[in-house]
């Protein structure tokens, strides 16, 4: 199911999986792809400022693009959820 034709849907599929897969408060991992602009990523880590994430980036071997990994204690999965809301504002940003 894809997020953009009914994303209600999906983010009420994903609360179910994270209630049931695991124990919160919780460790999670987002990775989002973006194209290799500054400020595009500054833009994603400014979603997680002060939360305590540890932040890394790898550009894609041509250098067009940026994968960012967040690993950052969430305590339930309604906040999981925001934070993904969150950065989908960010044009460009694809969640994985």
């Amino acid at each position: 199911m894809s997020l953009e034709k009914d994303p209600d849907a999906f983010y009420n599929k994903l609360k179910s999986q994270l209630i049931e897969t695991s124990e919160w408060p919780t460790e999670y991992l987002y990775k989002f792809i973006v194209s290799s602009d500054i400020h595009k990523i500054a833009e994603i880590e400014a979603v997680f400022n002060n939360m305590g994430a540890v932040i890394n980036t790898k550009e894609s071997r041509n250098g067009k693009y940026t994968s960012v990994s967040v690993n950052v204690r969430m305590k339930t999965p309604d906040d999981v959820i925001e934070k993904y809301k969150e950065v989908g504002k960010i044009e460009g940003v694809i969640s994985l």
